[in-house]
Order: C-alpha cells, then sequence, then structure tokens
C-alpha cells in the first residue's frame, strides 16, 4: 500500500501549431472536440453550465461542471468524482500555443490516487496528440477508441 505525502496532481502539455483562438474553440466547441477526444457532448462549454460528456464506443459517460472560462485563455471544470481540470492556453507568437492540462483532486487510497493520476496523465496527453494531429494536420488519429479496442461495446 501506498503512502503518499502530498495527493498527486497530473500534468500534460504540448505546443499546437495554431492560433490560441482555435485551439481554445477546439476544447469549447464539442463539434470539434469529438473529432480527438469524445463522441458526444450535450453542449459548448460555458461557465456555470453541466455539461455531459460521452464515449459511446464504451458505454461511459460523465458530467461535469464548467467552474471558470476566461476566453482563450482558461477553462476549469470538475467531474462528478470531484476531480478538477484546468485547461491553460498561452500564446506563442500569432500562429502557436501552448496548452497546459492540470488534473488534481484525486481520491481513495493512495493506491487509487495513483493508478487514477497515472491513467489521466495518459489521457491527457493522448488528448493533447490527438488535438494537434488534427488541428495541424487535419487527421483523425482515433487515439481514444484504439486504446482499448476490447473495451468497445456494439
Amino acid at each position: 500500500m501506498i503512502t503518499l505525502n502530498e495527493n498527486p496532481v497530473v500534468k500534460a502539455e504540448m505546443l499546437i501549431k495554431r492560433p490560441v483562438e482555435v485551439v481554445y474553440e477546439a476544447f469549447i466547441n464539442p463539434e470539434i472536440t469529438t473529432k480527438f477526444w469524445f463522441t458526444k457532448s450535450s453542449g459548448r462549454l460555458e461557465e456555470g453550465k453541466t455539461i455531459r460528456w460521452d464515449w459511446e464506443m464504451y458505454g461511459v459517460g460523465d458530467e461535469l461542471i464548467v467552474k471558470e472560462i476566461q476566453q482563450n485563455k482558461k477553462i476549469s471544470i470538475e467531474w462528478t468524482d470531484g476531480t478538477q481540470v484546468e485547461w491553460i492556453f498561452t500564446p506563442r507568437g500569432d500562429n502557436q500555443t501552448f496548452v497546459s492540462i492540470t488534473n488534481s483532486g484525486f481520491s481513495g487510497s493512495g493506491d487509487e490516487m495513483v493508478s487514477h493520476a497515472i491513467d489521466s496523465m495518459g489521457g491527457y496527453t493522448m488528448v493533447l496528440a490527438g488535438l494537434k494531429a488534427y488541428l495541424e494536420f487535419n487527421i483523425q488519429l482515433n487515439l481514444v477508441s484504439d486504446k482499448a479496442p476490447d473495451a468497445i461495446v456494439n
């Protein structure tokens, strides 16, 4: 059993070679986000709203509360399990954006928190890689659905 001095905090980051407005919109607008992450959404992210995201290929979904929106700068959400996710969008010149995703608030035993943090790190890294491929090269890599093909439900 793992004993932790601090709860884990996950960070995934990547440079996306597109303007900040385009990268930010990709996370706010489900018509774009469904090209690289989840398959269905109840709506666009807006501060104070509760939104549902579904990964239909796995038969799972969850609701999130949009805690804070700063256009082209920041998105903060909270999942139903109490974990929080924050996206920070930092422009690099006119045509590049550095995206930093931080996930925190894991609960459970030390082992459970570490397991959730490791899974989260891999997941958000895949999301950023899929975003990069889609926005820079217009390629849908299907990373999320191909990660666990044996878990796909018909």
